[in-house]
């Protein structure tokens, strides 16, 4: 009689969080990474250290799709947004995992968390064709003239993402950026980045065209000031900016080509009614004056 033979042991295939760029996953150029604990102090896994270099090579994917996704019709834009919300609704367990390492969360506080994530995007995709509505208008004046006001995408969004809310923290900045048609260029929670680059496997398996979002990880301190700086970047959300300091440079820094600024602090409840502000502070308003004729 032969007895079985001992099953080997088995090496657990380590993944590797890179940053997501024009729709492909590079490594940082600089070869750097840095450890990424959770919220008990245990490792969790080495980041990508994104290099100024990485954070060019973002704004000028995020330029490149500009035009295709500002060009976008907004229900498709919403018809995007459904569909990312779909497909991490598919993978909830598995972000449900994330977030309890990266925020120490319970089980269930991970679960709302993710749900109100879930819900966030198809609330955002749902005002996509909407909000020129609210936004827009007809004004009256004096004169046989029609008046029309529009709203446009401002253009490329860099984001300082939340650093206390690693995945709805950030869908919530992320997502009223692109759904009115700006594209962007976000750096992930400084502290707990793994469910933001999890979140760019989705994006990328999803209809969001490359390029839309772009998602490098690292130090908020080093990247900011050269996102604020960059001249092809036209906006700027400071959600991730905990010091007064930083905050007050890098709005100086965005002043250099007037970018519009959302500024550190004005969300702290992630899990509130985000309303329409983010929404509206990539807009710009473009008014058309036409004869009304005879």
């Amino acid at each position: 009689m032969t007895s079985k033979p001992d099953a080997p042991v088995r090496v657990a295939v380590r993944k590797t969080y890179k940053l997501y760029i024009g729709g492909s996953f590079p490594r940082s150029e600089s070869g750097r990474t840095y450890r990424v604990t959770s919220a008990q102090g245990e490792f969790l896994a080495n980041a990508a250290l994104a290099s100024r270099k990485d954070v060019r090579d973002a704004v000028r994917a995020a330029r490149a799709a500009f035009a295709g996704w500002s060009g976008a019709t907004a229900y498709n834009r919403g018809q995007v947004l459904y569909r990312v919300a779909e497909l991490l609704e598919g993978r909830r367990a598995q972000f449900v995992d994330e977030v309890r390492a990266a925020e120490g969360a319970s089980r269930t506080a991970a679960q709302e968390i993710v749900n109100a994530t879930v819900d966030r995007l198809v609330w955002y995709a749902g005002w996509s064709d909407k909000v020129a509505q609210v936004y827009g208008n007809a004004n009256p004046v004096a004169g046989p003239y029609f008046n029309l006001t529009t709203p446009e995408p401002t253009g490329v969004v860099g984001i300082l993402a939340p650093q206390d809310s690693s995945l709805l923290g950030l869908v919530s900045v992320v997502a009223p950026a692109i759904v009115t048609g700006n594209t962007t260029v976000v750096v992930a929670s400084e502290r707990a980045p793994l469910p933001a680059v999890t979140l760019t496997e989705v994006l990328a398996t999803s209809d969001v065209p490359a390029g839309v979002v772009n998602l490098v990880t690292g130090r908020v301190a080093e990247l900011g000031p050269w996102l604020a700086g960059h001249l092809d970047v036209n906006g700027l959300d400071l959600a991730g900016v905990a010091s007064p300091e930083l905050a007050a440079s890098l709005e100086a820094e965005a002043a250099e080509n007037l970018k519009r600024v959302v500024r550190a602090g004005t969300t702290s409840d992630w899990f509130a009614d985000p309303g329409l502000a983010r929404m509206l502070a990539f807009l710009e308003a473009k008014t058309v004056w036409h004869p009304k004729g005879l």
